[in-house]
């Protein structure tokens, strides 16, 4: 039987089935959208781009053009695993706060969208380094350079993301923080390292020099937050109301 959580005076919720599933699927696709985020930007972009060098770029994605189709394709398998998240967290906090579980919900769609369009722009770089015959009459410098020009698009997108993403991780660890279904040290570093992460974002727009200086460990605590939340929502659950009552 579903017991009632207490959420705020005068209101409970019950923790049924469907938010626990929800929970697991959660615990899951946070996993893989770290992992896959990890692969795509600690090893297939530094092995296939050179920061300011179009030349050394297209030469390193001649030599290792699969390795740089690879991480297209995991970033869009990583983009399908956020929208998954951001259902399955809004499916888990509901109940605790409809209004802010749908705003953050939004907000992770916006970054999810970002994020597909500065795909794109990857096969942008692929097309302009292809050598078809339609580019022929362009010098292959200037190619060069509309490739890497191509590639430096997905990075500004990519921090784009980063902010609506903040922002819905923000509403989420907020949620969690309220209704106490994970440790609520865990939730307040959620709401710690995604304050951050929005912060660090618009202050790299305005400053870009600080980019190159905190990335990407400001982002740190936010990827304890969520590889916390996983596990927590793996092997424990959303913790039982008793526990949350007390």
């Amino acid at each position: 039987m579903n017991a009632p959580v207490p959420i705020a005076r005068g209101r409970t919720v019950r923790i049924d089935q469907t938010q626990r599933s929800a929970a697991t699927v959660a615990g899951l696709a946070f996993l893989f959208t770290d992992a896959t985020a990890t692969f795509v930007q600690f090893w297939v972009r530094p092995a296939t781009i050179v920061d300011n060098d179009a030349a050394k770029t297209a030469a390193a994605i001649a030599g290792a053009e699969w390795l740089f189709r690879v991480g297209i394709a995991v970033q869009l398998g990583m983009i399908a695993g956020l929208v998954t998240l951001t259902a399955a967290l809004y499916m888990v906090l509901r109940p605790v706060g409809p209004g802010i579980a749908l705003l953050a919900a939004f907000w992770r769609v916006v970054e999810n969208a970002v994020l597909a369009v500065g795909t794109l722009t990857s096969f942008d770089a692929l097309r302009l380094l292809s050598g078809a015959a339609y580019l022929r009459p362009v010098e292959a410098d200037r190619l060069r350079a509309l490739a890497l020009s191509s590639i430096d698009a997905y990075g500004d997108a990519y921090s784009v993301s980063l902010l609506f993403g903040g922002l819905g991780l923000l509403g989420f660890a907020y949620l969690f923080l309220k209704s106490g279904y994970i440790p609520r040290s865990l939730a307040a570093w959620g709401v710690f390292g995604a304050s951050l992460t929005v912060a660090s974002t618009l202050v790299s727009i305005v400053v870009p020099d600080l980019a190159a200086i905190v990335y990407p460990w400001v982002y740190a605590p936010l990827l304890i937050f969520e590889l916390g939340t996983a596990v927590w929502l793996l092997v424990r659950g959303l913790r039982p109301p008793e526990t949350v009552s007390a």
